[in-house]
C-alpha cells in the first residue's frame, strides 16, 4: 500500500482548503473577469512574430514583453518574468527579471528577454508593489520549482483548450443570430474541426432552440486533444508529480468525469492554494491572443489587501516545434478544383482552427506540365477544413487529376500538411445508366442514375419539362462516377423531358433528353409463401394499387420499392389467419383494385413455407486469455465475443434437412455471417444440424448485442429467431483495496468502457456507473463484502454478472476485501 511522507500528507491536507474545490460536485469558477493586457512579440533570427502566432519558444529567442496598463492605473504592479528548467532544478537568480510598470524606462519600453539555453518554461507574475515583492516571488519559485512547472503546463493546457471552446461558442452565437437554420449542418463540422462534443439531440430541436442547447455545459464540451497536450507538456518529476492531482480522472457527481479543461483548472486551483500565505494569494490568468496583444481573463477578483493577489500567466513552453497532426478526412477523395470556395476537409489538429499558430497557409498545386500554382488558404471550422481561393486557377488546365499540398508556417517553422487530389476535367459527357431511359413515370417521384468519368464538379441537376418549366431535383453522388437523382414528376405531363447538368466553372449546362411515360399498373405476379400473412406483388406503377383480393382474403399495400423501371409492393392480409389457410402449390388469379377504380387480374403463386428450425441448445466457450480478475457471465444466453459458439437446431419446416440449407447469424444492426455445409454447419442427421462460429471473426470486433438466426433454402429465407446476446468483455487485471473498508477500491484493466456499472453487492445498493466512452484504465469502486464484485456489461445491462477476485496477492499488496 502507498506510504506518503508526513510533509506530503500536510501538503495534501492544505490543498483541500481551497473553496473552489471544497466539493467535487462544484465546477471551477469561470474565467469571465477582464484583467490587464500584455504585449508580446518574439524574434527568432531575423523574423519577428506576434504572440498569437507563436506555439512554442526556443533557446536564443528574443522576447519583447510589455504591460499595457491604462494611464489612470492607480495600483502599481511589479511584472516579473521567470524562466524555469524543470521540476527538480531550481532556476538561477539571473533567470528572474523585474519590471516596474508604473514608471521609468521599463514602464514605457517593456522588457527584452532572451530565452536561456536550458530553460523549459516561462511564467509571468503581476504582483502588487510591496517592499519585498520581487525577492518573495523569486524565493517561492526557487523553493518549489516543480509546483510552478506544473502550473505552467496546466495554464498552457487551459489556454489552448479555452481557445477551442471560445472559437466554437463564437461560431454558434454568430449562426444563431444570422442563420439558425444552418446550425444543423454546421454544428457537426465545428465539432469535428475543434474536437468539441456535440449533443446530437440538440439538432433535432427547433432551429431557434438549437443554439442554447449546443452551448450547455460549456467547459465539459472540450474533448481530449493529443496535440494540445504535447504543446503544453512540461518535464515533471519529484514533487510536481505529487502535486498532479489528475483531476480529469476524479469522479464528479453531476457530469460523470471531468474533461481535460476542467481537470487543468482543478490542478491549478489546488496548486495555487498550497502557495497561499498571509501576504500573498495566487490567481491564474489565461490569455486570448490577439496578434501581439494578450488580454488576460481571471476567475477571481484581485485583492489589494493582505493577502494580496499575484496574477500568474504562462507563456508558451520552450520546446521543439510540435507540428499539427493534420490529415485529410478522406485521403482518397478527389476534389473539384473549379469549386468556389474550394474546401479542403481536414481534421486531427483543433488548434489549427482555434489559434493563429498556423499562418501564411497556401495550397501548392503542381500541374502535369510542372507549373506550380499557389492558392491562399485559411482555416474555417464552420466548413470543416481549409478554404482555398481558386482565382489563380482560372486560366490553368489541370486535367483529370493532379496532387496538391497544404503548406505554410507553424510559428517559426515551415509546415507541409496533407495532400489532396484535384480534378478539372471540363470535357465530361454524362449519360443515363442502362435501364433508366424508360424508367420515368409521371405522377410520382422517380429516380435515375447519371454516369460520367468524374462527377466531382457537378454543381446542380435541374429537370426541365415539356412546357419549359424547370424543377429542382434532389441528388447525391453514389460514387465518383455516378449520381443518383430524384426527379419530381408529380406535376409533369407525359412526353420528353430534359435533364440539365451544371458544373462549377462551366457556363453552359449539359443537357440529356429522356421520355416520361404515363403508364398504368403493369402486374406480373403475386407470390405468397404458405403460412405467411404477406406477399410480394411485382410489376410497374404499383403505387396505383389500392388492394388485392385472393379467395375473399383482402391484402392491403405496404412498402413499395422501385429500381430500374420495376416495382415490388408488399401486400399484407387484413385477416392473417385466413391467409394462413393457403397451401403450397395453390395457383390461381387475384383481383387487384387500383386507386382510379379500375380492376386488374394477376397470377398468384403459393410457394412452399419458409424454412425454419428451432434451437435445441447452445454452448459458448471463451478463449480470451485470463488477465487477473475472472468474469463469470450470469445470463443463460450471454455469448462472449471472444469465444467458440456451438449451437444445435432441429428442423421444423420442412421436417427434414436436405443438406443444402444455409444458416445466417446476424446482429440487430444487420452485421451477418452465413454458415453452410462444410463451413460452420454440420448435419448430424436429417433432423438435427450443429452450427459453430467465432463471433469476433465472423461478425467483426465491433459487433455486439442481441444475435438472431434464420434458415436459408435456395432463394427463400426463413423468419428470424433469437439466438443469444453477444457481449464484449473488458480485460480486468487488478483489484486493489485499502485496509479501511469505508474507502473505495481501485479496479484496473483495459476497455473499461465496456462496463455499464459496478457494485460491491448483488442488489447494487452501492453502485459506480462508468461514463460513456470512458478512456481510463482504472476505476474507483465500492468495497465488496466478499471476494467478488458484481458487474453490468454495457452490451447487456439487464443481466448482473460476477467478477471473481483473485484471493492471492494482488488485492492491494495482500489486502483482501473486508479485511
Amino acid at each position: 500500500m502507498l506510504r506518503l511522507s508526513p510533509r506530503l500528507l500536510g501538503l495534501l491536507a492544505a490543498l483541500t482548503m481551497l473553496p473552489v474545490v471544497q466539493s467535487l460536485s462544484a465546477d471551477p469558477a469561470p474565467f469571465d473577469l477582464a484583467g490587464p493586457t500584455l504585449e508580446l512579440t518574439v524574434t527568432r533570427g531575423t523574423v519577428t512574430l506576434p504572440a498569437a502566432r507563436v506555439p512554442s519558444l526556443a533557446p536564443g529567442d528574443r522576447l519583447h514583453l510589455k504591460a499595457d496598463l491604462p494611464s489612470q492605473q492607480d495600483a502599481h504592479y511589479l511584472m516579473v518574468a521567470a524562466f524555469l528548467r524543470g521540476a527538480t532544478n531550481p532556476p538561477p537568480a539571473d533567470w528572474f527579471v523585474r519590471c516596474e510598470t508604473w514608471g521609468g524606462r521599463c514602464a514605457t519600453e517593456g522588457l527584452t528577454l532572451t530565452v536561456p539555453k536550458d530553460a523549459q518554461q516561462l511564467l509571468v507574475f503581476l504582483a502588487p508593489e510591496t517592499g519585498g515583492d520581487f525577492k518573495t516571488l523569486m524565493s517561492a519559485v526557487r523553493g518549489r520549482p516543480g509546483a510552478f512547472v506544473r502550473t505552467s503546463q496546466d495554464l498552457n493546457q487551459a489556454t489552448l483548450d479555452r481557445s477551442r471552446l471560445e472559437a466554437y461558442l463564437r461560431a454558434i452565437r454568430s449562426l444563431a443570430d444570422a442563420d439558425p437554420a444552418r446550425l444543423k449542418d454546421v454544428a457537426p463540422l465545428l465539432a469535428r474541426s475543434l474536437a468539441i462534443k456535440v449533443d446530437e439531440k440538440c439538432l433535432d430541436k427547433m432551429a431557434t432552440l438549437q443554439a442554447p442547447c449546443l452551448m450547455q455545459g460549456r467547459e465539459s464540451l472540450i474533448l481530449n486533444d493529443g496535440h494540445s497536450a504535447s504543446l503544453a507538456q512540461a518535464l515533471t518529476s519529484g514533487p510536481a508529480s505529487d502535486l498532479a492531482m489528475d483531476a480529469s480522472n476524479t469522479a464528479q457527481l453531476r457530469s460523470g468525469y471531468y474533461g481535460p479543461y476542467i481537470g487543468s483548472l482543478f490542478d491549478i486551483a489546488r496548486i495555487f492554494d498550497s502557495f497561499h500565505t498571509a501576504q500573498y494569494q495566487y490567481i491564474p490568468a489565461l490569455a486570448t491572443a490577439q496578434e501581439a496583444k494578450l488580454p488576460l481573463v481571471l476567475n477571481a477578483a484581485p485583492s489589494f489587501h493582505d493577502p494580496k493577489s499575484v496574477l500568474v500567466m504562462a507563456l508558451p513552453s520552450v520546446d521543439h516545434a510540435q507540428l499539427p497532426p493534420l490529415h485529410a478526412v478522406d485521403p482518397k477523395e478527389t476534389l473539384c478544383a473549379r469549386r468556389s470556395p474550394l474546401v479542403l476537409p481536414v481534421e486531427g489538429a483543433p488548434l489549427v482552427f482555434s489559434t493563429g499558430f498556423a499562418h501564411q497557409m497556401q495550397l501548392k498545386v503542381t500541374t502535369h506540365a510542372g507549373r506550380v500554382v499557389l492558392l491562399p488558404a485559411h482555416a474555417d471550422p464552420e466548413r470543416g477544413g481549409f478554404v482555398a481561393d481558386t482565382a489563380a486557377l482560372k486560366d490553368v488546365d489541370l486535367g483529370s487529376a493532379v496532387r496538391a499540398t497544404l503548406e505554410g508556417y507553424w510559428g517559426f517553422d515551415t509546415y507541409a500538411g496533407p495532400e489532396f487530389g484535384l480534378t478539372d476535367d471540363r470535357s465530361l459527357s454524362f449519360a443515363l445508366a442502362p435501364g433508366d431511359e424508360a424508367a420515368l413515370i409521371v405522377g410520382r417521384q422517380d429516380t435515375v442514375r447519371l454516369r460520367a468519368a468524374n462527377t466531382r464538379c457537378v454543381s446542380d441537376v435541374v429537370l426541365r419539362d415539356g412546357a419549359g418549366v424547370e424543377h429542382r431535383t434532389e441528388w447525391h453522388a453514389r460514387s465518383p462516377e455516378e449520381l443518383e437523382v430524384k426527379l419530381p414528376l408529380e406535376q409533369v405531363t407525359p412526353g420528353e423531358v430534359t435533364l440539365l447538368v451544371r458544373q462549377f466553372g462551366v457556363a453552359d449546362a449539359q443537357s440529356l433528353t429522356a421520355h416520361a411515360y404515363a403508364e398504368a399498373s403493369r402486374l406480373e405476379s403475386f407470390v405468397l409463401h404458405a403460412g405467411d400473412a404477406q406477399g410480394s406483388l411485382h410489376g410497374s406503377r404499383l403505387d396505383q394499387v389500392q388492394s388485392l383480393i385472393l379467395r375473399d382474403v383482402e391484402f392491403a399495400p405496404g412498402e413499395l420499392e422501385s429500381a430500374e423501371g420495376h416495382d415490388s409492393l408488399v401486400l399484407a392480409a387484413t385477416e392473417p389467419h385466413a391467409a394462413g389457410q393457403l397451401r403450397p402449390g395453390d395457383v390461381g388469379r387475384a383481383r387487384v383494385l387500383l386507386k382510379d377504380g379500375r380492376t386488374l387480374e394477376v397470377k398468384v403463386t403459393v410457394a412452399p413455407p419458409r424454412p425454419s428450425a428451432t434451437l435445441i441448445d447452445l454452448d459458448a466457450q471463451s478463449y480470451a486469455v485470463r488477465t487477473g480478475v475472472d468474469i463469470r457471465l450470469a445470463g443463460a444466453r450471454e455469448i462472449p465475443q471472444q469465444s467458440r459458439v456451438i449451437f444445435s437446431l432441429r428442423a421444423q419446416e420442412p421436417r427434414t434437412f436436405d443438406r443444402q440449407e444455409r444458416l445466417e447469424v446476424a446482429t440487430e444492426e444487420g452485421v451477418s455471417a452465413v454458415l453452410e455445409g462444410g463451413s460452420g454447419l454440420t448435419f448430424q442427421n436429417a433432423h438435427v444440424a450443429v452450427a459453430s462460429f467465432d463471433p469476433a471473426k465472423a461478425l467483426g470486433v465491433s459487433a455486439y448485442g442481441p444475435l438472431r438466426y434464420r434458415l436459408l433454402s435456395g432463394d427463400a429465407a426463413g423468419d428470424w429467431h433469437p439466438l443469444g446476446t453477444l457481449v464484449r468483455l473488458p480485460a480486468l487485471q487488478r483489484f486493489d483495496c485499502p485496509d479501511d473498508a469505508e474507502r473505495p477500491c481501485v479496479l484496473t484493466g483495459d476497455r473499461l468502457f465496456l462496463l455499464d456499472s459496478i457494485s460491491g453487492d448483488a442488489q447494487f445498493s452501492r453502485t459506480t456507473r462508468v461514463p460513456d466512452g470512458f478512456p481510463g484504465q482504472s476505476l474507483e469502486v465500492p468495497h465488496p463484502a466478499a471476494s467478488q464484485i458484481y458487474l453490468k456489461l454495457r452490451d447487456d445491462p439487464q443481466v448482473i454478472s460476477v467478477a471473481v477476485l483473485d484471493p492471492h496477492p494482488g488485492l492491494a499488496a495482500g489486502t483482501s476485501p473486508g479485511s
